[in-house]
């Protein structure tokens, strides 16, 4: 039995959109994140991670501070399903924003951006510095002056020498924005030479500055001290520190 044309028609039609429907554009699975890379880690390579379903399957693009990467004429990069993986790093070339875009016949989507950065932490300028004078009781802020770095940092302070570290109490504050070490109503216990240790989370990496010199003022003048006398002045049982 042969079928009308318009049942024909209709159909087709039908089975068409059935066919239609079984497409979709794409939707993240995983989009790109932050990195960090150590700078004594440049012969390693980094993974920029991007992964999308869709029917027909994604294909994927890379961009690098709003440009497009060309994959083709890069040597160093390459896709891994859509990742995106560098390799032989260059701090200066590979350090940006990028950007991974998802697409098929049906549609494309954009990646949030993610950040390619380098973490490194340079040493202090060497100088000495100024000593610091201030009377008894007053507040005193030592300044750290921290290197040229990228990464997260913390900071601890020495007191004359290793192993003993400044412990933050009610009088002593170590700012862990700045680096700065803050002291309240100084007592002559407090007098010394103080050092700042600046730590790279990342990196791991260490550098200390020059020792900055706390000296008592008395009466409008400073009192000048020797090895001995600083020594009796300071109670080590009195100073809360601990050894680390």
């Amino acid at each position: 039995m042969t079928l009308p044309w318009k049942l024909l028609i209709l159909l087709s039609i039908i089975y068409n959109c059935l066919d239609s429907a079984s497409y979709h554009g794409p939707r993240w699975r995983m989009e790109p994140a932050d990195l960090f890379i150590p700078v004594d880690s440049i012969e390693e390579e980094a993974t920029l991670t991007c992964d999308a379903k869709g029917t027909p399957p994604p294909q994927y693009r890379w961009s690098l501070n709003g440009t497009l990467i060309n994959l083709g004429l890069d040597r160093r990069r390459r896709l891994s399903g859509g990742n995106l993986i560098i390799g032989n790093l260059n701090r200066y070339q590979d350090v940006g924003m990028y950007q991974c875009m998802a697409y098929n016949t049906v549609g494309a989507i954009l990646s949030r951006r993610a950040s390619l950065q380098f973490a490194y932490l340079d040493h202090f300028k060497v100088h000495t510095r100024s000593a610091v004078s201030v009377r008894e009781g007053q507040g005193v802020v030592l300044l750290c002056g921290t290197p040229t770095s990228s990464g997260d940092l913390t900071y601890a302070w020495v007191f004359n020498e290793y192993p003993y570290f400044v412990q933050q109490d009610n009088r002593r504050f170590v700012s862990q924005q700045t680096g700065n070490l803050y002291i309240a109503k100084v007592e002559p216990s407090d007098v010394g030479n103080y050092t700042c240790v600046v730590t790279n989370s990342i990196t791991k990496g260490k550098v200390q500055s020059s020792p900055t010199s706390l000296i008592l003022r008395t009466d409008g003048k400073i009192q000048h001290m020797n090895g001995q006398q600083l020594l009796s002045q300071v109670n080590h049982s009195q100073l809360k520190m601990f050894h680390i």
